[in-house]
């Protein structure tokens, strides 16, 4: 996820995508990073059956450089366009590159 600017990135996993983005967007825990940074919209999703192969790949991104994400990131979405109207229904687990 990111910034309506596209200067501030970060990463989670979830497992439910269209749950947390809302909770970014309406800065549900106001005292958080991505409040504080207004980071609202998604830019990078990735699915997976097992919460332990999204939380690794979680790891592997966050451990990756800036440049390594934004090339990630626009593998897929080269306009860094907002994803968030986007995910298929009944996306439950998943990872979200970003810092």
């Amino acid at each position: 996820m990111t910034n309506v600017r596209n200067t501030v990135l970060y990463t989670g996993f979830t497992n439910n995508l269209i749950r947390r983005v809302d909770q970014h967007k309406n800065k549900y825990y106001p005292n958080s990073f991505s409040a504080a940074y207004n980071v609202n919209k998604l830019v990078y999703y990735e699915v997976y059956q097992y919460v332990y192969d999204a939380m690794a790949r979680e790891r592997q991104i966050k451990a990756g450089s800036r440049r390594k994400k934004i090339k990630l990131i626009e593998s897929i979405n080269p306009g860094w366009r907002d994803l968030s109207n986007d995910i298929p229904f009944g996306v439950i687990t998943a990872g979200q590159p970003s810092q």
